[in-house]
């Protein structure tokens, strides 16, 4: 048997750049490409932002300038300005920051001074520059590694701070903002600090009202079925009403930090809610009742607040400053009991409102209870006798994920069809991959109730393989992807899976978790090379690149794909296009235009989206030749 050695030079100390770019998930959770919303370049623009909201917070600078294009990021604010001879320190010197004192920064997100560290460690390229007196610093870094470390010169710009970076493609492979997830990242700046301009690659956006301005931008308005309530207080500010879509909505900050996952603060939002309309009613209600439809949003305060994790997504459980003060449950509940009871007294109209709309959801949770009860219990015999659900073995929750699990987040594959179920089973991570096989179209459930769910087999096997039934906090998968043919039939049927989720689980959309994924239509090879191509374009640029014999083969179906290349397609190379409401969306709008009786409209829709166009379909694998074709030319 052979002994491994353990010594002295087993022992390595890493320095504070590589240590982060070793284990960047310790730092800015999960990597991504920016098709999810909560991926690492997102978190590396909320980095270097929250260091700017806190000098506005502060009361520094009025203003923050963004410039995103190709990937390079620069944000500059007019705060204070770092001071010049910290500025190559508090960029790459670990636990190194201004925010350590509470006095100078008592409600600051930003507290454990890694942030910009992360930032620099993880790009290509790095920059600061400060303004400070008429004087300015500047230093650049290569992957943390400092390049320039210019000497202070003379400036006439005001002061604050400039920080310009490239995130490192080697780590974040294939990456690209989403102008729509930073617009979103924004805005919610924007609403938790009012009267701040921030200035977007040409955008301004600003907000007077708070959480008020959010929940009307978020929703239609012409959905809700009472005007906004709208609460605020010392270190608390609260915004809700009750809409006529399906499940519960929220939006949740501290100290400007969106918490996606909630935390402490949120459920007792939820919870406070509850007790306080039954209290005001002097009803017993379900809490089922209560919550369902409800839109609401919450910012607090605290000062150095507890999160569950370095991304800070989620609040743990803690008292507010000073000592012997109330729990954070205690303060949120004691509010709304005062404060939400105080509003209905004042606005009958209001209360009357609410008090329909739970009765409202009261029958019709007693309504459908039994066919519940039966759909529930053909569900599980399904989950025994049926393969629909070829599950994977780990189920993980955005919420729930140490450092290593990032990488496994898990994902959930809907596809149609025997073939293209079975070349997808085939081709999956058995341990965080599972492929849901639909048989023929599901039912184009637009204008129809939730009891339609429970009615329909398709519907409410696939509610249960989500365990979405009470909302999507239980979701057993990270993302959700449709997986269909690139065709008339595929298009439609992406459609209908559309439709149901926008249509009874908004909030799945909402949240970041659905996906359509994007296979090649064609594969373009000769002896030597392969090329598998997304698009016509993408086609003709890979016969160019073989020069001579090319054999073309059009994917008509994910079926034809054979499990070894389903293999690549799925695995790092994967292509995901998220489906992505904006905050001007209007579902039941998109919903009547696309799945309501306009049958021509939407069928040149699905013809004049596919990515090609159908008399350019090859029925069969051809070969042709051209000519050799200089480098340079190609």
């Amino acid at each position: 048997m052979s002994t491994v050695q353990y010594t002295e030079d087993n022992i390595k100390s890493l320095d504070w750049k590589e240590h982060i770019r070793l284990r960047p998930g310790m730092y800015i959770g999960k990597l991504g490409d920016g098709s999810s919303q909560d991926d690492g370049i997102y978190i590396l623009l909320k980095e270097v932002i929250d260091n700017s909201i806190d000098e506005y917070v502060m009361g520094h600078g009025k203003s923050i300038d963004i410039h995103i294009e190709n990937g390079r990021v620069r944000i500059r604010d007019y705060g204070r300005g770092i001071p010049l001879g910290k500025v190559v320190e508090c960029v790459s010197r670990i636990n190194t920051g201004g925010k350590y004192d509470s006095k100078a920064s008592k409600k600051s997100v930003g507290l454990n001074g890694v942030g910009t560290k992360a930032v620099n460690a993880l790009s290509s390229y790095f920059k600061v520059q400060s303004f400070r007196d008429g004087e300015t610093k500047i230093a650049e870094f290569q992957k943390g590694e400092i390049i320039t470390d210019a000497k202070l010169a003379k400036t006439t710009e005001p002061n604050g701070t400039l920080i310009e970076f490239q995130a490192d493609d080697s780590i974040f492979r294939h990456y690209k903002f989403r102008s729509e997830y930073v617009e979103n990242q924004l805005w919610n700046y924007a609403y938790l600090n009012a009267g701040l301009k921030i200035n977007f690659n040409g955008k301004t956006l600003v907000s007077k009202n708070g959480l008020l301005d959010l929940l009307e931008r978020k929703t239609n308005v012409e959905n809700l079925l009472y005007p906004i309530i709208h609460l605020t207080g010392e270190d608390i500010e609260v915004a809700l009403s009750h809409s006529t879509q399906y499940g519960e909505e929220y939006y949740s900050f501290v100290n400007g930090q969106n918490t996606t996952q909630g935390g402490t603060h949120l459920s007792a939002f939820r919870e406070a809610i509850v007790k306080t309309l039954r209290e005001f009613y002097n009803k017993n209600f379900d809490s089922r009742d209560v919550q369902t439809s409800i839109v609401g949003a919450i910012s607090i305060k605290v000062e150095e607040p507890v999160f569950e994790s370095q991304t800070k997504t989620k609040l743990g459980s803690m008292n507010m400053a000073p000592e012997n003060a109330p729990s954070i449950r205690s303060f949120v509940m004691d509010f709304l009991k005062t404060n939400l009871d105080n509003y209905l007294h004042k606005n009958k109209e209001t209360a009357d409102a609410i008090l329909r709309k739970i009765q409202q959801s009261e029958r019709e949770r007693k309504e459908i209870a039994d066919i519940k009860k039966i759909a529930n219990q053909r569900a599980k015999k399904a989950n025994i006798h049926n393969k629909k659900l070829r599950d994977c073995r780990v189920h993980l929750t955005d919420g729930k994920k140490s450092e290593d699990e990032h990488k496994l987040a898990s994902t959930i594959f809907i596809t149609e069809g025997d073939s293209a179920s079975g070349s997808l089973t085939k081709a999956r991570n058995v341990m965080t991959q599972a492929v849901f096989s639909l048989r023929g179209k599901p039912l184009n459930c637009y204008g129809m109730t939730k009891k339609v769910v429970y009615q329909n087999e398709e519907l409410n096997l696939l509610q249960h393989a989500l365990d979405i039934e009470d909302g999507i906090e239980n979701l057993r998968y990270n993302r959700v992807v449709i997986a269909t043919d690139a065709d008339v039939d595929g298009m439609h049927i992406r459609l209908l899976l559309l439709t149901f989720f926008l249509q009874f689980f908004p909030d799945l959309v909402k949240h970041g978790h659905l996906f359509i994924l994007d296979t090649p239509l064609f594969r373009v090879r000769d002896k030597q090379r392969t090329y598998y191509c997304y698009s016509e374009q993408e086609k003709q640029e890979a016969i160019q690149k073989l020069k001579g014999k090319a054999e073309i083969t059009r994917f008509k179906g994910l079926g034809e794909i054979s499990p070894n290349e389903f293999e690549d397609f799925i695995g790092e190379n994967i292509r995901l296009e998220p489906v992505i409401l904006s905050d001007k969306t209007r579902i039941e709008d998109l919903l009547s235009y696309y799945m309501g009786k306009n049958t021509p409209e939407r069928q040149n829709f699905i013809i004049d989206n596919l990515k090609i166009e159908l008399d350019q379909v090859p029925q069969e694998t051809e070969v042709i030749e051209l000519e050799a074709v200089p480098e340079a030319e190609v």
